[in-house]
């Protein structure tokens, strides 16, 4: 009988009991988004979802919205700035909000598209003797991925140690993944940041981005490109996709193998030998070279910073080529600071994106972009996924990182800063080539837009914080 009371009570309080927990439970959100938000609009958006659908935003915010990151930095002394191996390559004086040193006596290959990146990346492969470590976002299992396990099969037949981290929601791209494949090849894979969400997301955020493979500590690949056959255009894909990637040489090396080393120690707890991974290395040309790694487990943005710095210097042009340009006010600004004083501002974009709602939030800031003088281009035919920065004739930007707060704040990227007035030419010619195939955007046709298609991008431009 009195089991029944407090049933008959709990039926008739239940509704006020679970609107208090809300109450309760909605400001405990608040209090955390306050204290952990940097970006006030990202503050402001998880507020009011967690307040405007009560129940709905609370989960959302729980799954996605906490930064669960935070990470001991493991810096080995082999690899640091005071270390033997880079001190005679450092270059002293050089400004960044970056932590890490520029060194002297690089070289970097541009490789245009996965018809000449992937064979130069199997080629070292093949040629490994000891170890190869990797990075990447998506490693799909098709005709481009098993090229790529059927190397690293092989190389673990020759005694190689291969160590390959993949993104856990980039592995998902294809089904079944290339996890069992190569698990059955030898190879050790590790799993970035393991999701509760059963499928695959593609706006999910806090996940790995970066792309970078280093073959026996002396050779190295980075750049955009995963590993998917939409980017060998000779199979003609479903999808074609056009890329950048980059082959490094010099110094500069050991940059990327200090991050795939944390990256590996991160996800396995796995302390890597510094005398195995991390060779003696010697210059290879004249390139200087800055390594930028970011994250949201970092205080500071230094691709962000790096980027704007390079912006304030510029002085005769600016060249931009991404997939995502989804620019916070600061950067808009920046770049009508740029255009202020004379100097040209060329933005290459893909005509068709592969993320609508990125998409259509660039759609709308790019309204305010063209007002400030700068011009804008809409690449032509397959996706262009290519990430390029040059600014005058001797600085060049290259790695994973797109033009949105997802690259700048919520993603780990990984970029290269590069000072060298033959690499930029090379690039430049790339960049001329790549406008030829591309039609201007004029405020005209933005301005034609319908009003509902208008309404809908000024929508999707509220979410710029999380795109």
């Amino acid at each position: 009988m009195y089991a029944r009371r407090v049933l008959d009570s709990l039926s008739a309080y239940w509704p006020h009991l679970v609107a208090a927990a809300d109450v309760v439970l909605g400001l405990v959100c608040t209090g955390h988004v306050l204290l952990t938000k940097r970006d006030p609009r990202a503050a402001g958006l998880w507020i009011g979802l967690v307040w405007l659908a009560p129940v709905a935003g609370l989960l959302l915010y729980v799954l996605i919205g906490i930064n669960r990151m935070s990470r001991r930095a493991v810096r080995r002394a082999l690899v640091s700035r005071q270390s033997a191996v880079l001190r005679e390559f450092i270059v002293e004086g050089v400004p960044s909000r970056s932590d890490e040193p520029l060194v002297v006596g690089n070289a970097i290959t541009p490789l245009r598209g996965g018809d000449l990146a992937y064979p130069e990346m199997i080629a070292a492969i093949e040629n490994a003797s000891d170890t190869i470590l990797m990075s990447t976002y998506i490693f799909d299992n098709d005709r481009a991925g098993k090229q790529f396990c059927a190397a690293f099969a092989a190389a673990v037949k020759r005694g190689v140690e291969v160590r390959v981290i993949i993104d856990a929601v980039g592995l998902r791209y294809s089904i079944p993944s290339i996890l069992s494949p190569l698990r059955q090849a030898g190879v050790q894979v590790a799993r970035f940041s393991r999701t509760v969400l059963p499928w695959r997301l593609r706006y999910a955020n806090l996940r790995n981005h970066r792309k970078i493979m280093v073959i026996d500590g002396c050779i190295g690949f980075t750049g955009g490109m995963n590993i998917r056959e939409e980017c060998l255009l000779s199979l003609q894909p479903d999808s074609p996709t056009h890329d950048l990637h980059f082959r490094v040489e010099g110094p500069v090396i050991a940059e990327l193998q200090r991050v795939l080393v944390e990256d590996w120690e991160f996800c396995t707890g796995e302390s890597l030998p510094t005398a195995r991974f991390f060779p003696p290395l010697h210059a290879c040309g004249e390139v200087k070279a800055r390594a930028i790694p970011d994250g949201p487990d970092r205080v500071q943005d230094p691709i962000l910073w790096t980027r704007m710095a390079s912006l304030a210097r510029a002085r005769q042009r600016v060249r931009i080529v991404t997939p995502y340009f989804v620019p916070e006010p600061s950067m808009i600004a920046a770049l009508g600071m740029v255009v202020s004083v004379g100097t040209r501002v060329d933005i290459l974009l893909p005509a068709d994106n592969n993320l609508r709602m990125v998409k259509w939030a660039s759609t709308s800031l790019l309204e305010q972009v063209l007002e400030l003088g700068c011009h804008v281009y809409m690449v032509r035919g397959a996706f262009d996924h290519s990430k390029l920065m040059l600014v005058d004739d001797h600085v060049v930007q290259v790695g994973s990182a797109n033009w949105d707060a997802r690259s700048f704040r919520l993603n780990f990227e990984f970029d290269l800063e590069c000072y060298d007035t033959p690499l930029a030419a090379q690039l430049h010619e790339l960049f001329e080539k790549k406008r030829a195939e591309s039609d201007p955007l004029s405020l005209e046709d933005l301005r034609a837009r319908g009003r509902l298609v208008r309404l809908r991008d000024g929508f999707a431009a509220l979410l710029a914080p999380y795109l």
